[in-house]
């Protein structure tokens, strides 16, 4: 997920930049660029939530991980997913849109 966080400040910085300047962000290399790096973090974000969920259930469920250790706060873990999972819902949502932007170059 560190990834992700430097992957979108690049991108805020580079959007700042571009407004600041008044240039064109809608360049083919640059969306090419935007797109392969979307994917790749959408991917590796799917990745970590999903072997998240399953430590999470591995905890709750098969070891009962939080009925022996009352004072761990295994609700934070629940949570932790949830919001991954929501991350990766975004990172999609821009992949998909830079998915759509980079094919309107190519027509």
């Amino acid at each position: 997920m560190c990834g992700q966080l430097f992957w979108s400040f690049i991108l805020a910085c580079t959007d700042i930049v571009c407004l600041v300047r008044k240039k064109e962000f809608n360049r083919y290399l640059w969306v090419s660029v935007v797109l392969v790096g979307d994917w790749l973090v959408g991917i590796l974000s799917f990745s970590a939530a999903t072997a998240s969920a399953g430590v999470t259930i591995l905890f709750r469920r098969d070891t009962e991980f939080c009925r022996a250790f009352p004072q761990v706060t295994c609700g934070l873990y629940d949570l932790a997913v949830i919001l991954a999972f929501v991350a990766w819902s975004f990172i999609a949502a821009s992949a998909f849109s830079s998915f759509w932007l980079w094919v309107s170059f190519l027509a």
